[in-house]
């Protein structure tokens, strides 16, 4: 495999996170299921923020948030995301470059807005995601640099990003190059509602080896495979995946391929605030983790960490560094 410039590069979404602390029965009156992602329109999107409590704003978006974390660690990493050239789109690139990722896709000129997912946290530490996609999905195959890509050791694509048609075709030909140039592909299946919408086409890409790295939780494995059992599931996602990555919470992970089955124990933690973007975090480790060639079980561990440091604040970006945390903790020298 020839040097990279980047250890990862994240294509996805460009959100900025709205959120909010709310009990259950404010989910059933605004008539959301709980711990999934709702696609809404920009009335829907007012009308909630109207509705909700008090707010904290903080730049987001699945593969956004997975990338700053990587860099946290000490990635050499790179976003590729759209926004509008107004407030918050401003206020998304000024936190991601300020994360030392490298950001340089052109904003929108006009328009929809930047995109914002509300986040409705209830007492138990789920989280429940409204997501006005807006500008987001305006990326275009245009957006997609073909010499980054190529300079990039592992393309993560986030499965959000197959609901709008041109971000859909970004990314297939973000993951053609990435393979014409020998490099990796990594796809998170973002919620199993998401796999709901686009399961064949997932299997279809999984199958394929368009490919190469699959990350998944239990949810979305058993809408993938439409089954309750998970070793059932377990056992089609090896004959399908290369290799793949099935987050179990609490359970910590198992890392399954075509030969072997391993499981890695959850960090484990004093008090759940928020689970926005345990998943997220998780896979910026383990991204970090084999970008630098260490084994996919150390690999996991920085992730199982990441996940841990996450989900005990509110918010889906590191507080603290995660490769000095990585380093206090024995998981890096």
């Amino acid at each position: 495999m020839p040097a990279s410039r980047f250890d990862v590069l994240g294509i996805g979404n460009a959100i900025v996170d709205v959120i909010s602390r709310a009990e259950d029965d404010f989910l059933i009156g605004q008539q959301m299921r709980k711990g999934g992602m709702a696609l809404i329109d920009e009335a829907r999107a007012e009308t909630l923020y109207d509705a909700m409590g008090p707010t904290v704003e903080v730049s987001g978006g699945s593969a956004a948030n997975t990338i700053v974390g990587a860099a946290s660690f000490g990635a050499r990493a790179a976003f590729v995301g759209k926004v509008k050239n107004d407030g918050l789109g401003q206020v998304f690139t000024h936190d991601i470059r300020a994360a030392g990722v490298a950001f340089e896709t052109p904003p929108a000129a006009d328009g929809s807005s930047t995109g914002r997912c509300y986040i409705l946290v209830t007492p138990d530490g789920e989280r429940t995601l409204n997501t006005y996609l807006g500008a987001a999905q305006d990326l275009h195959p245009d957006d997609i640099d073909p010499q980054a890509i190529a300079d990039a050791a592992i393309t993560y694509l986030e499965g959000y990003l197959w609901d709008p048609r041109d971000a859909k075709d970004a990314f297939i030909k973000a993951a053609k190059i990435a393979h014409e140039t020998q490099r990796l592909v990594a796809l998170t299946l973002s919620d199993s509602f998401c796999v709901d919408r686009w399961r064949d086409e997932f299997l279809d890409l999984i199958r394929s080896g368009m490919v190469d790295l699959l990350f998944a939780n239990e949810a979305e494995l058993h809408s993938l495979y439409q089954t309750a059992d998970f070793d059932t599931a377990v056992g089609a996602l090896r004959a399908d995946a290369r290799l793949a990555v099935v987050t179990r919470s609490e359970k910590g992970c198992i890392i399954v391929s075509r030969e072997s089955t391993t499981g890695v124990h959850a960090v484990p933690v004093e008090r759940v605030v928020d689970t926005t973007g345990a998943g997220d975090l998780f896979a910026a480790g383990f991204l970090f983790g084999v970008a630098r060639g260490l084994a996919t079980e150390d690999a996991a561990r920085l992730g199982t960490l990441a996940a841990a440091e996450i989900i005990q604040h509110m918010g889906a970006r590191p507080e603290i560094s995660l490769k000095a945390l990585a380093q206090e903790n024995g998981f890096l020298d």
